[in-house]
């Protein structure tokens, strides 16, 4: 399996090569092309490349089969591109930025070609938003030629443009599924396109139903409306051959077992056999040429597994009474045979034979690693997200969160992705939901408030994957920082926390109070700035009180007290008083709380924390009130 080509930019002017350094801080990968005299003389930054003609430059790229980012006029990357369109299927995907960097279009070979996922990454790394004109992401729906992606699906054959018309004018679509993972059917419950058929509701299709989704490991039956066949990769092939069997016979025998069967050959998820096969070049050329992953297995692995045809022969051989019934079974994950092996030998005169077998596992195979994404989304408006959130967040199958942060990322999701929200109580559930969804090789977004790493989700779902014997690798995890609501409110009042300060949570319902009384009295003492998180709840009323009764007892009644409350929300709301004149009933649990230290004080509307620096009072009359 090959990977995918980085990401060609080009960029014909200095001010392009800009954007161009921009987009490669998120896609590291990427290359960027630019003409003669964009850079300095003698300079070659690092993922750069110059050309000398434009129009080669393109078709170079193009016939590499690279993602092409235009940073230029609209115009001019449709004349660059449009000798050499042929088909969507195939054609790379094109997207084309504006020098300014406030536009970024899909241009070409939006859905399966990838341009409109690439439009949204790019356009979160600059921080704007995407121009994506598909019907169905005008409509808010998910393009139904991606649908099985994220599953590791792969597409068969059908009529892909009647279907999607049919989405696209909300007529009735009927969806007929016989394996693979539902978790897409969840997200779409109530749209009401889409309804759930069986095989017989076929026989006597309703003329209500204008089209249908068949999504099985079986060939997409004729019908009488526009129909198109997605397979889950859920048949496991077990083979066993004589040494130095040639490639065409075997792809010849498993095309006979897999047509004889009435399956789909893009339903196959890969290929299965003995460990001593594992340099057969007939069986590596088979799985190069269809794509598949290859299992091997020890005879040890092979010879407990139970099957309706061991030999003694093959025991004698390589120490296993079965090598294709074991191994399908084996990569099935225990899963019972479909088909029990069935020997083809070479035509007269030839060399080799093999024994095919199939077995379906109830769990289909996917490619893709799974990700987990640990998210900080900033204290709550969208222009304080970091772009490198915004990029990420669009490349996801799936965003977990609380319903409230998700009901502000609305704006920055898009149809296709599972979304899923849970109320302030359910934070082991997400992580575990999370877990559960990247280890079955989703690229999964969990997101919290401020930065996920502070009083959020990120340290939750770690201890989830380390209590599940995680070895650090699969799955993935990245975390992405973000504003936290300290932070916030310190801009918000100027620079109160210049100086050493700390952050104490006064909930109790994962740490005990007296330990919280405890920081609370050393911070006190040491004279630390100190922001109060969660400091009120229904159930929690008198802890803030007792908090600002230590803090009282070591600081001046005149100590600068910040009250801000749903931060870069429409209801924010910013308070500086002291800790004499503070209302403790104006705190609530939307509310971060800021004690300043000894040497804080407040000049109008602004709160400073002296850093140390010698700095020369300014004569009266030219000071501020």
């Amino acid at each position: 399996m090959t990977d995918r080509p980085s990401v060609a930019i080009l960029a014909p002017t200095p001010r392009g090569l800009r954007l161009a350094r921009q987009i490669q801080a998120g896609i590291p990968e990427a290359i960027a092309w630019t003409k003669p005299g964009a850079i300095g003389a003698g300079d070659r930054p690092a993922q750069t490349e110059i050309y000398q003609d434009f129009g080669a430059c393109v078709a170079d790229r193009w016939a590499a089969g690279q993602p092409i980012v235009f940073i230029l006029a609209v115009g001019a990357a449709v004349r660059a591109i449009a000798p050499h369109l042929q088909d969507k299927r195939t054609d790379p995907p094109v997207v084309v930025v504006d020098e300014t960097g406030r536009h970024v279009v899909s241009l070409a070979g939006g859905h399966i070609g990838g341009a409109d996922a690439l439009a949204r990454q790019v356009a979160g790394l600059l921080g704007v938003e995407p121009i994506i004109t598909s019907a169905s992401e005008g409509q808010g729906l998910p393009a139904i030629d991606l649908l099985g992606e994220p599953y590791g699906w792969r597409r068969g054959q059908g009529d892909w443009l009647g279907v999607a018309s049919a989405i696209a004018r909300f007529e009735t679509v009927g969806v007929v599924q016989t394996c693979g993972w539902t978790l897409w059917i969840e997200e779409l419950a109530g749209f009401h396109p889409f309804v759930l058929l069986s095989e017989a509701d076929l026989e006597d299709l309703s003329p209500q139903v204008r089209a249908i989704v068949w999504i099985s490991d079986r060939p997409l039956p004729p019908l009488s409306v526009p129909a198109v066949a997605w397979h889950p990769r859920t048949i496991w092939v077990g083979i066993g051959c004589e040494r130095h069997t040639p490639l065409e016979q075997l792809a010849a025998a498993l095309a006979m077992v897999i047509e004889q069967r009435e399956l789909a050959p893009e339903a196959i998820a890969g290929l299965a056999s003995i460990d001593l096969k594992a340099d057969e070049v007939g069986l590596l050329a088979l799985a190069d040429r269809l794509d598949l992953p290859t299992r091997w297995f020890t005879a040890a692995q092979l010879a407990p597994i139970a099957v309706p045809n061991p030999s003694e022969v093959v025991r004698s051989e390589v120490g296993t009474p079965s090598v294709a019934e074991a191994a399908a079974r084996l990569a099935a994950g225990g899963a019972e045979l479909l088909t029990e092996k069935q020997v083809f030998r070479a035509p007269t005169g030839g060399n080799g034979a093999c024994t095919i077998a199939l077995a379906r596992s109830d769990r289909e195979y996917t490619p893709k690693p799974g990700k987990l994404w640990l998210i900080g989304t900033g204290p709550g408006a969208l222009d304080q997200i970091t772009p490198a959130v915004r990029a990420t967040l669009s490349r996801c199958d799936a965003v977990i969160g609380y319903q409230l942060y998700l009901d502000l990322l609305a704006p920055l999701l898009h149809p296709g992705q599972i979304i899923e929200g849970s109320p302030i109580t359910r934070e082991k559930q997400r992580a575990e939901r999370a877990i559960d969804l990247a280890e079955r090789g989703l690229t999964v977004a969990v997101v919290s408030s401020g930065d996920c790493g502070i009083y959020a989700m990120a340290g939750l779902v770690l201890e989830c994957l380390v209590a599940r014997g995680w070895d650090g690798q699969a799955p993935e995890v990245e975390v992405l920082p973000g504003i936290t609501a300290l932070q916030a409110a310190a801009a918000r009042v100027g620079a109160p926390l210049m100086h050493d300060f700390c952050a104490i949570s006064l909930s109790d319902l994962l740490t005990p109070w007296p330990v919280i009384v405890q920081r609370l009295q050393a911070a006190a003492i040491g004279d630390f700035v100190v922001a109060l998180y969660n400091p009120r709840s229904q159930t929690r009323q008198t802890q803030i009180e007792t908090a600002f009764e230590i803090l009282r007892e070591h600081r001046s009644p005149d100590t600068p007290v910040v009250l801000a409350r749903s931060l870069h929300r429409p209801d924010e709301q910013i308070t500086i008083a002291t800790l004499n004149t503070v209302d403790l009933g104006a705190i609530d649990m939307l509310t971060v709380v800021l004690i300043g230290n000894a040497s804080t004080f407040a000049h109008g509307d602004r709160v400073i924390t002296p850093r140390g620096y010698a700095v020369r009072t300014p004569p009266s009359s030219l000071s501020m009130s």
